[in-house]
């Protein structure tokens, strides 16, 4: 896990972390503030069976500021109606009134079993118990209110280049996960000054590379939400500079939260370069990243290359050749060169490792993408046959 420069949050901002009771002793509520609605951008999933905590964000985000952001962890609050929806606003106004701010200025993300309502009744008690001296939360106090099967907090931050500006970032997520246009949930906060309409151009390229090039197992949560929030304390910055830093963050986040996907023991790395686009690539590495067998291979350390040209062949475009295709696991070519078995021997001891690199070369064209994801383990079946029991 990456160490942040500093565990407390860009200037400009204040956090409450408690527990409520939503369903454990565990820290279940963060609330991140800042004095008056900010620059703020968000992506969020593109499930058709979004909970009502989406639908608000949206809805609070359309003018591409906030003041406040509010997570729920450990109850997802989907599919519950107009309940669900009604208990969301009431979450929102709890945390308006808190913050200091209007509703409208607030969003909110919800993470856990879906579902189940919201225990509305532990909810205001919690809300009612919260005071002006709790709004001392650091960042990975933040980090760990909202996990959920995460076994360790997610945290980065970067300094911005030729300004005093930085940007923390946290991050949850572990299963569910194979993104359209986010993923888990993340807060990343930045006291840079952005105007709305670049904050939310530069955080929808960066989170194209990163948020959206994760996956843990191919599933779409119904509660993906990643918001960026910038006080503007610290002055403007070079906008090329503010997105090299929002990416190292991001990326950092995004590999984390591969890195610890329920019950995985090795992060996997797939770089796919020399293809018709940017798209294809992606395509084509998210076969082989999703692909069951090149998992458990992995995780087994057995270097069965011909997963990786199985998972390649799935993505039926007429101008992938497997005559032009270059496969290699680590730094070592598989196909179409011959392999010895003391080469495939030592690529065993190269899989046994906590990080795997997958790199294929289509021989098309220049277009590239890098996913990441995790090896299939006994414990992954384990965690979700067991989730709500």
């Amino acid at each position: 896990m990456n160490t942040p420069l500093t565990n407390a949050l860009p200037s400009g901002f204040r956090s409450i972390v408690s527990n409520i009771g939503i369903k454990d002793s565990t820290d279940d509520l963060v609330i991140v503030a800042a004095e008056a609605p900010v620059s703020a951008a968000g992506v969020f999933t593109q499930s058709r069976f979004v909970g009502p905590s989406v639908t608000v964000s949206r809805r609070h985000l359309s003018n591409h500021r906030a003041a406040a952001m509010v997570v729920i962890s450990k109850n997802a609050n989907v599919a519950n109606g107009e309940t669900g929806m009604a208990d969301t606003l009431e979450v929102v106004r709890l945390a308006a009134e808190q913050a200091g701010c209007d509703e409208s200025d607030v969003l909110i993300a919800s993470t856990g079993v879906i579902g189940r309502p919201y225990p509305m009744d532990r909810i205001r008690s919690g809300f009612d118990r919260l005071n002006n001296t709790q709004w001392n939360a650091g960042l990975s106090d933040v980090a760990r209110g909202i996990m959920t099967t995460d076994t360790v907090e997610k945290t980065s931050s970067a300094t911005i280049d030729g300004s005093g500006a930085i940007i923390a970032g946290v991050a949850k997520g572990v299963g569910m996960i194979e993104p359209n246009m986010a993923t888990m949930i993340s807060i990343v906060l930045t006291d840079a000054d952005l105007s709305p309409h670049d904050l939310d151009s530069i955080f929808r390229r960066v989170a194209d590379k990163s948020f959206n090039c994760v996956s843990v197992d191919g599933d779409t949560s119904t509660s993906d939400t990643a918001v960026v929030l910038a006080s503007g304390t610290a002055g403007a910055v070079a906008l090329d500079a503010f997105e090299r830093a929002l990416e190292q963050v991001c990326i950092d986040l995004a590999r984390q939260i591969a890195a610890d996907g329920e019950g995985a023991e090795t992060l996997i790395e797939v770089l796919v370069d020399e293809a018709r686009d940017d798209e294809q690539a992606r395509l084509v590495a998210k076969a082989i990243v999703n692909s069951p067998l090149v998992k458990t291979a992995v995780h087994g350390a057995d270097p069965n290359w011909g997963r990786i040209a199985m998972a390649v062949g799935k993505v039926n475009h007429d101008d992938i050749d497997q005559n032009n295709v270059t496969i290699r696991i680590g730094s070592k070519e598989l196909f179409p060169r011959q392999v010895s078995e003391e080469e495939l021997a030592q690529l065993s001891a190269y899989l046994q490792g906590d990080e795997v690199v997958i790199h294929v070369s289509l021989g098309i064209s220049q277009g590239m993408a890098r996913v990441w994801g995790c090896d299939l383990t006994d414990g992954y079946v384990r965690i979700n046959a067991d989730y709500t029991t």
